[in-house]
């Protein structure tokens, strides 16, 4: 009876968080010029101004690059950090994990913002380096997490086997901590990615025409219009989340990636 029930509170969970996501998807379709649910006649008009509006294609073009630098970035420091902080001891270990730690519990307008306030101490414009830098600084927890996860299942054992056997420690870590760590940083890259991808609210503070991401993009485009353009983009976003989901878990394997499956079987 309890595990019916627990079934059942599943399904409900499911239906309330997905009933949002199908209304978008239906109302993308619909001909009219309002959002509106349900659609009346169907049309792909939206899809289309979705995918030829010029700020969208720029915006698109936009997170792609922040994206990939910010996660390839995130990925590269987090892995050092993550790498000192769980095989060595040293002074303010503590401090430094609680820093790289703090976006965690700090909201995104507040980092974005005081980018924007740094960034204009020093000079500096709302140009490609803000925008990343910014990002990274967001990333970071989230990557320090993932390879927290794969650290712990790298059996330090092979480590000092390797030394035993007169490897140098550049080499040890190049040929046995890397590989076995190389689900940790695939996942930590693929959801760095993602979460870069999605970040609107600190980037609307640090970002200008130029430099603009897509949800930026999305924000100045909906002060604008009310069509359902928006509704058919919120689309495509589930359609390529979904994609590229699909294709980490047919050729990395979902628990690989999440570190969630043991390296070392």
């Amino acid at each position: 009876m309890i595990s019916w029930l627990f079934r059942i509170l599943v399904v409900l969970l499911l239906a309330f968080v997905l009933l949002p996501v199908v209304v978008a998807c239906m109302a993308a379709f619909d001909a009219r010029s309002v959002i509106a649910f349900p659609p009346q006649s169907f049309s792909w008009r939206w899809f289309h101004r979705a995918l030829t509006y010029e700020d969208f294609q720029t915006g698109f073009a936009n997170s792609l690059f922040v994206a990939a630098m910010a996660s390839t970035l995130s990925v590269i420091i987090g892995s050092c950090a993550a790498y000192a902080i769980d095989r060595y001891r040293f002074w303010g270990k503590a401090t430094l994990e609680a820093l790289l730690l703090a976006p965690l519990a700090i909201p995104h307008f507040t980092i974005g913002l005081g980018a924007l306030i740094v960034a204009a101490q020093i000079g500096q414009a709302r140009d490609w380096p803000v925008v990343i830098i910014t990002h990274v600084v967001l990333l970071l927890p989230f990557v320090l997490r993932s390879l927290y996860v794969s650290l712990k299942n790298i059996d330090p054992r092979l480590e000092a086997a390797a030394l035993s056997l007169g490897a140098r420690p550049g080499r040890v870590i190049w040929t046995v901590t890397l590989p076995a760590l190389a689900p940790g940083l695939a996942g930590g890259w693929l959801f760095a990615a993602i979460l870069s991808f999605n970040e609107f609210t600190a980037s609307l503070f640090v970002t200008a025409q130029r430099t603009q991401t897509l949800p930026v993009a999305m924000y100045n485009y909906v002060r604008e219009y009310a069509d359902p353009s928006m509704a058919a983009i919120s689309a495509l976003y589930i359609l390529l989340t979904t994609v590229v989901l699909v294709v980490a878990n047919r050729f990395l394997g979902l628990g690989r990636i999440l570190g969630t499956e043991d390296v070392r079987h």
